[in-house]
């Protein structure tokens, strides 16, 4: 049976290949996985974790804290505007501002405690109902709306969630119309902080790499199958 630490091998050079040199950052999805799991990754040389929902990332940075001080903390769950200030206050890159209501939270929470909060735009590409995140045109007004009021947030860039297929290539036209939004806003914008596309995850991280992501967010495939309904996620 493979390990966390093979697994992350091989993701790596998976990644190393489709990058064909260029930077790509590894974001290890550990919700629903013990804190266990991600000591394991973190002795592998993970750098960043991602978490998606409040109530059970907190316990787990409790566990973890002493571990944690150097890991890069995202949060990638639609986030909800009573659980902002907890999202500022925990996590170092929030990667699901989708509305200016939200950026209007962020900000005054990241205000109070003198912080400059570091998002991303969440990008949706696809017409899912299932699927969160702010259309192009809404994703500049958000991002202007940023630079021009909200002093305690940074604007990094995009993320979004593409559907899934059975057929990964058909997922690619996706990605193109996401890396296309991205390095729009980036010409248009001249930003030196507008730096990363994160897309792509254990499915079709490859194909987003091919497609111009720097950033991937990959759970189970290095941690394995994925419970949803597991009542404790600490040991």
């Amino acid at each position: 049976m493979k390990t966390i630490a093979d697994n992350i091998t091989f993701i790596k050079e998976r990644i190393d290949k489709a990058a064909n040199g260029r930077p790509v950052t590894l974001v290890a999805v550990t919700k629903t996985f013990s804190a266990d799991c991600v000591r394991e990754a973190l002795a592998c040389g993970v750098a960043d974790i991602a978490e998606s929902k409040i109530q059970e990332a907190l316990p787990k940075f409790e566990v973890l804290s002493g571990e944690l001080q150097h890991i890069n903390k995202h949060f990638i769950g639609h986030l909800q505007s009573n659980k902002a200030k907890k999202a500022v206050l925990n996590f170092d890159l929030i990667q699901s501002l989708d509305s200016i209501s939200l950026a209007k939270d962020i900000n005054r929470h990241a205000k109070e405690i003198n912080k400059i909060q570091k998002c991303l735009i969440e990008l949706k590409v696809s017409s899912e109902q299932t699927k969160t995140g702010a259309d192009e045109e809404s994703v500049s007004a958000i991002y202007e709306y940023c630079k021009e009021n909200c002093e305690n947030i940074v604007i990094d860039g995009i993320m979004t969630i593409a559907p899934y297929f059975d057929d990964k290539e058909q997922v690619r036209p996706y990605f193109k119309k996401a890396f296309n939004v991205f390095t729009n806003l980036q010409k248009k914008y001249n930003d030196n902080n507008f730096k990363i596309l994160s897309m792509g995850m254990s499915d079709d991280f490859e194909i987003a790499i091919q497609e111009g992501a720097n950033m991937v967010r990959v759970g189970s495939a290095i941690f394995g199958e994925r419970i949803y309904d597991k009542q404790e996620v600490l040991r």
